[in-house]
Protein backbone atom coordinates (compact mmCIF):
# COMPACT_ATOMS: atom_id res chain seq x y z
CA UNK A 1 0.00 0.00 0.00
CA UNK A 2 1.72 3.57 -0.67
CA UNK A 3 1.25 6.85 1.12
CA UNK A 4 -1.15 9.06 -0.64
CA UNK A 5 -0.57 12.71 -1.11
CA UNK A 6 -4.32 13.47 0.04
CA UNK A 7 -5.04 16.68 0.97
CA UNK A 8 -5.87 17.09 4.93
CA UNK A 9 -7.65 19.51 6.64
CA UNK A 10 -6.58 19.68 9.84
CA UNK A 11 -2.36 20.01 10.37
CA UNK A 12 -3.42 18.17 13.93
CA UNK A 13 -3.97 14.30 13.44
CA UNK A 14 -4.26 11.43 15.58
CA UNK A 15 -1.42 8.74 15.84
CA UNK A 16 -3.51 6.24 13.44
CA UNK A 17 -2.97 5.13 10.19
CA UNK A 18 -5.87 4.11 8.45
CA UNK A 19 -6.86 2.06 4.91
CA UNK A 20 -8.47 4.25 2.45
CA UNK A 21 -9.98 3.16 -0.77
CA UNK A 22 -9.07 6.50 -3.00
CA UNK A 23 -9.89 7.79 -6.69
CA UNK A 24 -6.85 9.52 -7.76
CA UNK A 25 -8.70 10.17 -11.74
CA UNK A 26 -11.73 9.85 -13.74
CA UNK A 27 -12.07 6.65 -15.26
CA UNK A 28 -13.93 4.91 -17.78
CA UNK A 29 -15.62 1.69 -16.37
CA UNK A 30 -15.77 -0.26 -19.27
CA UNK A 31 -11.78 -0.21 -19.62
CA UNK A 32 -10.81 0.53 -16.06
CA UNK A 33 -11.49 -2.98 -13.99
CA UNK A 34 -9.40 -1.15 -10.99
CA UNK A 35 -10.59 2.56 -10.13
CA UNK A 36 -9.71 3.22 -6.63
CA UNK A 37 -6.59 2.61 -4.90
CA UNK A 38 -5.67 0.99 -1.47
CA UNK A 39 -3.83 3.90 0.46
CA UNK A 40 -2.76 4.09 3.63
CA UNK A 41 -3.50 8.03 5.27
CA UNK A 42 -3.37 9.71 8.34
CA UNK A 43 -6.96 10.40 10.59
CA UNK A 44 -7.43 14.00 11.08
CA UNK A 45 -9.07 15.13 14.00
CA UNK A 46 -12.90 16.82 14.32
CA UNK A 47 -13.32 20.20 13.81
CA UNK A 48 -15.49 22.40 15.87
CA UNK A 49 -19.14 20.69 15.28
CA UNK A 50 -17.99 17.90 14.03
CA UNK A 51 -17.44 13.68 14.50
CA UNK A 52 -15.10 11.69 14.02
CA UNK A 53 -16.40 8.27 13.02
CA UNK A 54 -14.68 4.76 12.78
CA UNK A 55 -16.28 3.06 9.82
CA UNK A 56 -18.06 -0.12 10.54
CA UNK A 57 -19.92 -0.46 6.59
CA UNK A 58 -20.06 1.53 3.65
CA UNK A 59 -22.79 0.26 0.89
CA UNK A 60 -21.94 0.69 -2.44
CA UNK A 61 -24.33 3.47 -4.95
CA UNK A 62 -24.51 3.77 -8.43
CA UNK A 63 -23.67 7.10 -7.64
CA UNK A 64 -20.28 6.11 -7.40
CA UNK A 65 -20.20 4.96 -10.66
CA UNK A 66 -21.39 8.66 -11.59
CA UNK A 67 -18.36 10.34 -9.55
CA UNK A 68 -15.85 7.61 -11.12
CA UNK A 69 -16.33 8.21 -14.46
CA UNK A 70 -17.64 11.97 -14.17
CA UNK A 71 -20.95 12.41 -14.76
CA UNK A 72 -20.97 14.08 -11.58
CA UNK A 73 -17.54 14.40 -10.88
CA UNK A 74 -15.72 15.53 -7.68
CA UNK A 75 -14.68 18.80 -7.83
CA UNK A 76 -11.01 17.65 -6.28
CA UNK A 77 -8.93 15.08 -6.57
CA UNK A 78 -7.99 12.89 -5.21
CA UNK A 79 -11.31 11.73 -2.80
CA UNK A 80 -12.58 8.65 -1.00
CA UNK A 81 -15.70 7.73 -2.27
CA UNK A 82 -18.42 6.44 -0.22
CA UNK A 83 -22.15 7.90 1.18
CA UNK A 84 -23.85 4.94 3.38
CA UNK A 85 -21.98 4.75 5.95
CA UNK A 86 -22.33 3.03 9.78
CA UNK A 87 -20.01 3.69 12.35
CA UNK A 88 -19.30 4.62 16.08
CA UNK A 89 -18.01 8.06 17.24
CA UNK A 90 -14.86 7.80 18.26
CA UNK A 91 -14.07 11.44 19.38
CA UNK A 92 -16.00 14.42 19.53
CA UNK A 93 -14.77 18.30 17.78
CA UNK A 94 -15.39 21.09 20.03
CA UNK A 95 -19.59 22.39 20.92
CA UNK A 96 -20.21 18.57 19.87
CA UNK A 97 -23.34 18.04 22.36
CA UNK A 98 -25.86 15.73 20.73
CA UNK A 99 -23.84 12.84 20.25
CA UNK A 100 -21.38 10.36 23.05
CA UNK A 101 -18.20 8.34 22.04
CA UNK A 102 -19.35 4.88 21.16
CA UNK A 103 -22.84 6.18 19.59
CA UNK A 104 -23.69 3.94 16.45
CA UNK A 105 -24.40 6.94 13.65
CA UNK A 106 -25.36 6.66 9.71
CA UNK A 107 -24.19 8.99 7.61
CA UNK A 108 -25.68 9.84 3.61
CA UNK A 109 -25.56 11.86 0.79
CA UNK A 110 -26.06 15.02 2.51
CA UNK A 111 -21.96 15.79 4.21
CA UNK A 112 -23.55 19.52 4.74
CA UNK A 113 -25.83 21.93 3.72
CA UNK A 114 -27.53 25.51 4.63
CA UNK A 115 -29.52 23.61 7.40
CA UNK A 116 -33.25 24.75 5.37
CA UNK A 117 -36.05 23.01 4.17
CA UNK A 118 -34.78 23.01 0.81
CA UNK A 119 -31.08 22.04 1.56
CA UNK A 120 -31.41 19.45 -1.13
CA UNK A 121 -31.38 22.10 -3.43
CA UNK A 122 -28.89 24.39 -2.14
CA UNK A 123 -25.84 25.76 -3.42
CA UNK A 124 -24.43 25.08 -0.15
CA UNK A 125 -25.23 21.63 -0.66
CA UNK A 126 -22.09 19.29 -0.25
CA UNK A 127 -22.36 15.21 -0.62
CA UNK A 128 -20.45 12.72 1.39
CA UNK A 129 -17.62 10.99 -1.10
CA UNK A 130 -17.80 13.61 -3.73
CA UNK A 131 -17.34 16.94 -1.96
CA UNK A 132 -15.88 15.70 0.77
CA UNK A 133 -14.56 12.36 2.12
CA UNK A 134 -16.75 9.22 2.38
CA UNK A 135 -16.65 6.25 3.91
CA UNK A 136 -14.58 3.77 1.68
CA UNK A 137 -12.13 4.05 4.67
CA UNK A 138 -11.62 3.32 8.16
CA UNK A 139 -12.44 6.64 9.97
CA UNK A 140 -14.11 9.50 8.20
CA UNK A 141 -15.42 13.05 9.67
CA UNK A 142 -18.76 14.47 9.27
CA UNK A 143 -20.98 17.69 10.70
CA UNK A 144 -22.97 16.26 13.58
CA UNK A 145 -26.30 17.87 12.23
CA UNK A 146 -25.52 15.17 9.48
CA UNK A 147 -25.08 11.92 11.04
CA UNK A 148 -28.22 10.08 12.34
CA UNK A 149 -28.63 7.67 15.12
CA UNK A 150 -29.04 4.25 13.96
CA UNK A 151 -32.70 2.02 15.24
CA UNK A 152 -31.08 -0.71 17.44
CA UNK A 153 -33.08 -3.31 14.63
CA UNK A 154 -31.05 -3.29 12.12
CA UNK A 155 -27.19 -4.58 12.06
CA UNK A 156 -24.67 -2.22 10.11
CA UNK A 157 -24.86 -3.99 7.06
CA UNK A 158 -28.34 -3.94 6.95
CA UNK A 159 -28.37 -0.26 8.23
CA UNK A 160 -25.81 1.25 5.56
CA UNK A 161 -28.40 1.02 2.38
CA UNK A 162 -31.17 2.69 4.26
CA UNK A 163 -28.89 6.09 4.31
CA UNK A 164 -28.87 6.37 0.42
CA UNK A 165 -30.91 3.79 -1.59
CA UNK A 166 -33.51 3.50 1.52
CA UNK A 167 -33.78 7.64 1.78
CA UNK A 168 -33.65 8.50 -1.56
CA UNK A 169 -36.47 6.34 -2.30
CA UNK A 170 -38.27 7.11 0.34
CA UNK A 171 -38.32 11.12 -0.82
CA UNK A 172 -39.47 9.57 -4.50
CA UNK A 173 -42.17 7.61 -2.92
CA UNK A 174 -43.13 11.05 -1.10
CA UNK A 175 -42.66 13.01 -4.47
CA UNK A 176 -45.50 10.66 -6.32
CA UNK A 177 -47.69 12.58 -3.83
CA UNK A 178 -49.89 8.96 -4.13
CA UNK A 179 -52.62 7.89 -2.14
CA UNK A 180 -53.39 4.77 -0.50
CA UNK A 181 -55.42 2.83 -3.36
CA UNK A 182 -53.16 4.20 -6.38
CA UNK A 183 -51.65 1.76 -8.25
CA UNK A 184 -47.39 2.50 -8.15
CA UNK A 185 -45.15 1.37 -11.05
CA UNK A 186 -41.15 0.94 -10.13
CA UNK A 187 -38.97 0.97 -13.51
CA UNK A 188 -35.93 -0.93 -12.46
CA UNK A 189 -35.48 -3.32 -9.68
CA UNK A 190 -32.03 -2.83 -7.49
CA UNK A 191 -30.67 -0.85 -4.67
CA UNK A 192 -33.31 1.49 -4.30
CA UNK A 193 -36.45 0.07 -5.63
CA UNK A 194 -36.53 -2.97 -3.22
CA UNK A 195 -36.49 -0.74 -0.24
CA UNK A 196 -39.34 1.40 -2.04
CA UNK A 197 -41.58 -1.75 -2.54
CA UNK A 198 -41.54 -2.27 1.04
CA UNK A 199 -41.76 0.81 1.96
CA UNK A 200 -44.60 1.53 -0.66
CA UNK A 201 -46.19 -2.15 0.29
CA UNK A 202 -46.40 -0.29 4.28
CA UNK A 203 -47.40 2.98 3.63
CA UNK A 204 -49.98 2.12 1.15
CA UNK A 205 -51.37 -1.22 1.95
CA UNK A 206 -53.79 -1.20 -0.28
CA UNK A 207 -51.99 0.40 -3.19
CA UNK A 208 -50.93 -2.45 -6.13
CA UNK A 209 -47.45 -2.59 -7.38
CA UNK A 210 -45.69 -3.05 -10.60
CA UNK A 211 -42.54 -3.41 -11.29
CA UNK A 212 -40.65 -3.24 -14.87
CA UNK A 213 -37.42 -4.85 -15.58
CA UNK A 214 -34.85 -5.68 -18.43
CA UNK A 215 -33.39 -8.49 -17.12
CA UNK A 216 -35.73 -11.60 -15.64
CA UNK A 217 -33.06 -11.80 -12.65
CA UNK A 218 -34.68 -8.36 -11.75
CA UNK A 219 -38.26 -9.44 -12.22
CA UNK A 220 -38.26 -12.43 -10.43
CA UNK A 221 -36.39 -10.71 -7.72
CA UNK A 222 -39.88 -8.39 -7.32
CA UNK A 223 -42.04 -11.40 -7.40
CA UNK A 224 -40.17 -12.49 -4.43
CA UNK A 225 -40.05 -9.10 -2.89
CA UNK A 226 -43.78 -8.55 -3.05
CA UNK A 227 -44.98 -6.51 -6.43
CA UNK A 228 -47.86 -7.33 -7.47
CA UNK A 229 -47.07 -8.34 -11.17
CA UNK A 230 -43.67 -7.50 -12.83
CA UNK A 231 -42.53 -7.27 -16.58
CA UNK A 232 -39.37 -5.91 -19.27
CA UNK A 233 -38.89 -2.43 -19.28
CA UNK A 234 -41.31 -1.93 -22.86
CA UNK A 235 -44.37 -3.69 -21.39
CA UNK A 236 -47.69 -2.57 -20.37
CA UNK A 237 -49.37 -2.88 -17.08
CA UNK A 238 -52.46 -4.76 -16.62
CA UNK A 239 -53.49 -1.47 -15.54
CA UNK A 240 -52.56 2.52 -16.15
CA UNK A 241 -50.51 3.70 -12.75
CA UNK A 242 -50.93 6.53 -10.94
CA UNK A 243 -47.41 6.86 -9.95
CA UNK A 244 -44.08 5.44 -11.16
CA UNK A 245 -40.73 5.79 -9.80
CA UNK A 246 -37.77 4.86 -11.85
CA UNK A 247 -34.74 3.95 -9.85
CA UNK A 248 -32.43 3.70 -13.59
CA UNK A 249 -29.35 5.21 -15.08
CA UNK A 250 -31.03 4.98 -18.78
CA UNK A 251 -33.51 6.68 -20.81
CA UNK A 252 -35.67 3.78 -22.65
CA UNK A 253 -37.47 3.16 -18.75
CA UNK A 254 -38.60 7.43 -18.74
CA UNK A 255 -40.19 6.98 -22.57
CA UNK A 256 -42.00 3.61 -21.67
CA UNK A 257 -43.07 4.67 -18.02
CA UNK A 258 -45.11 7.73 -19.15
CA UNK A 259 -46.62 5.67 -21.92
CA UNK A 260 -47.84 3.51 -18.47
CA UNK A 261 -49.27 6.50 -16.82
CA UNK A 262 -53.38 7.63 -16.54
CA UNK A 263 -54.22 11.16 -17.20
CA UNK A 264 -52.97 13.42 -14.72
CA UNK A 265 -49.81 10.56 -13.37
CA UNK A 266 -46.67 11.48 -12.20
CA UNK A 267 -43.46 9.88 -13.32
CA UNK A 268 -40.28 10.53 -10.24
CA UNK A 269 -36.89 9.92 -11.53
CA UNK A 270 -34.93 9.43 -8.98
CA UNK A 271 -31.45 9.33 -10.19
CA UNK A 272 -28.37 11.95 -9.65
CA UNK A 273 -27.26 11.17 -13.30
CA UNK A 274 -28.54 9.49 -16.63
CA UNK A 275 -25.86 7.58 -18.89
CA UNK A 276 -25.62 8.62 -21.86
CA UNK A 277 -25.62 4.64 -23.67
CA UNK A 278 -29.50 4.89 -24.94
CA UNK A 279 -30.03 8.70 -25.22
CA UNK A 280 -31.40 8.55 -28.57
CA UNK A 281 -34.56 6.23 -26.96
CA UNK A 282 -35.95 9.86 -26.35
CA UNK A 283 -36.46 10.16 -29.84
CA UNK A 284 -39.76 7.83 -29.60
CA UNK A 285 -41.24 10.65 -27.32
CA UNK A 286 -44.28 11.18 -28.59
CA UNK A 287 -46.08 14.51 -27.01
CA UNK A 288 -49.45 13.14 -27.40
CA UNK A 289 -48.77 9.62 -25.93
CA UNK A 290 -46.50 10.35 -23.51
CA UNK A 291 -47.02 13.66 -22.05
CA UNK A 292 -50.20 14.97 -23.02
CA UNK A 293 -53.61 14.87 -20.61
CA UNK A 294 -51.01 16.26 -17.96
CA UNK A 295 -48.99 13.51 -16.81
CA UNK A 296 -46.16 15.10 -15.60
CA UNK A 297 -41.88 14.33 -14.66
CA UNK A 298 -40.98 15.21 -11.27
CA UNK A 299 -36.70 14.68 -10.29
CA UNK A 300 -35.24 13.52 -6.91
CA UNK A 301 -32.48 16.30 -6.28
CA UNK A 302 -30.58 14.55 -3.34
CA UNK A 303 -32.02 14.38 -0.09
CA UNK A 304 -32.13 16.55 3.19
CA UNK A 305 -31.31 15.92 6.96
CA UNK A 306 -35.14 15.58 7.82
CA UNK A 307 -35.98 12.77 5.03
CA UNK A 308 -32.93 10.90 7.15
CA UNK A 309 -34.01 11.68 10.52
CA UNK A 310 -37.76 11.04 9.48
CA UNK A 311 -36.95 7.73 7.20
CA UNK A 312 -34.46 5.90 9.59
CA UNK A 313 -37.06 5.29 12.37
CA UNK A 314 -40.11 4.70 9.84
CA UNK A 315 -37.72 1.74 8.32
CA UNK A 316 -37.64 0.35 11.30
CA UNK A 317 -40.85 0.41 12.46
CA UNK A 318 -42.33 -0.97 9.16
CA UNK A 319 -40.09 -3.52 9.34
CA UNK A 320 -37.80 -2.76 6.07
CA UNK A 321 -35.07 -5.22 5.17
CA UNK A 322 -32.54 -4.49 2.85
CA UNK A 323 -30.91 -7.61 0.68
CA UNK A 324 -27.09 -7.03 1.25
CA UNK A 325 -24.38 -8.88 -0.78
CA UNK A 326 -20.82 -8.13 1.76
CA UNK A 327 -17.47 -7.19 -0.05
CA UNK A 328 -14.11 -6.91 2.44
CA UNK A 329 -13.00 -2.70 1.31
CA UNK A 330 -9.70 -4.62 -0.40
CA UNK A 331 -12.46 -5.54 -3.13
CA UNK A 332 -14.25 -2.59 -3.00
CA UNK A 333 -13.07 -2.32 -6.93
CA UNK A 334 -14.96 -5.84 -7.38
CA UNK A 335 -17.96 -4.24 -5.97
CA UNK A 336 -17.79 -1.05 -8.60
CA UNK A 337 -17.62 -3.85 -11.31
CA UNK A 338 -20.24 -6.13 -9.99
CA UNK A 339 -22.40 -3.04 -9.85
CA UNK A 340 -21.50 -1.59 -13.27
CA UNK A 341 -21.64 -5.16 -14.89
CA UNK A 342 -23.74 -7.61 -13.70
CA UNK A 343 -27.50 -7.80 -12.43
CA UNK A 344 -28.15 -6.23 -9.37
CA UNK A 345 -30.24 -7.81 -6.70
CA UNK A 346 -30.88 -5.75 -3.76
CA UNK A 347 -27.61 -3.72 -2.16
CA UNK A 348 -24.07 -4.15 -2.58
CA UNK A 349 -21.87 -3.23 1.10
CA UNK A 350 -18.15 -3.01 2.04
CA UNK A 351 -16.99 -4.24 5.54
CA UNK A 352 -14.80 -2.16 6.68
CA UNK A 353 -14.02 -2.68 9.95
CA UNK A 354 -12.66 -6.48 11.14
CA UNK A 355 -15.27 -6.57 13.77
CA UNK A 356 -18.25 -7.36 10.51
CA UNK A 357 -17.81 -10.46 8.71
CA UNK A 358 -18.22 -10.63 4.72
CA UNK A 359 -18.23 -14.79 4.44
Amino acid sequence: MLQAPLEIASASVLEIIVRAMLLRKIVSLAEADEPLELVELPVTKPQPGEILLQVSVCGVCHTELDEIEGRTPPPRLPIIPGHQVVGRVAELGAGVTAFRVGDRVGVGWIHRSCGGPRENLSPDFRATGRDANGGYAEWMTVPDAYAYPIPEVYTDEQAAPLLCAGAVGYRSLKLTEMIDGDPLGLTGFGGSAHLVLQMAKYLFPNSPVFVFAHQEVGRAFARQSGADWAGETSERAPTSLRAIIDTTPAWKPVVEALANLRPGGRLVINAIRKEDRDKDYLLRLSYQEHLWMEREIKTVANVTSADLAEFLPLAARAGIRPTVELYPLADANRAIIDLKRKPVQGSKVLVVSTSTSCD
